[in-house]
């Protein structure tokens, strides 16, 4: 987002409506899943332990985002991660709750430390 000028409300909404899509952790699973390539509905259902019905409503979100591709075979459905960049986006959230996580680690030893003393 560029902050020299004024983001329009449009702008904004879409993007809002872009981390939602990643703001619920089925969502996060699925596409953990996807990370090794393509994979049917019922392949999800088994990996996630959930029902057909909950894994599609899913893929559907997630499809309507741009964020995964379907082709259908038969009577079977299957998804791909249609942009590969969402791997680098949860790649840089990760890092960064693991550097939060890591230094919160270091403030508990600290006062572990202090309180043997």
């Amino acid at each position: 987002m560029n902050t020299g000028e004024p983001v329009s409300v449009e702008v904004v909404q879409q993007v809002a409506e872009y981390f939602s899509v990643l703001s619920e952790p089925m969502r996060l699973r699925i596409l953990n899943l996807l990370r090794e390539g393509e994979k049917c509905v019922q392949e999800l259902v088994d990996a996630t332990q959930t029902s057909q019905a909950n894994v599609s409503k899913h893929l559907k979100v997630m499809l309507q985002a741009g964020i995964l591709s379907r082709r259908t075979e038969g009577t079977s459905a299957y998804y791909r991660v249609a942009d590969e960049l969402i791997f680098e986006l949860c790649g840089l959230v990760c890092d960064r709750i693991a550097c939060r996580i890591e230094e919160q680690a270091k403030h508990f030893r600290n006062f572990s430390l202090t309180a043997r003393q």
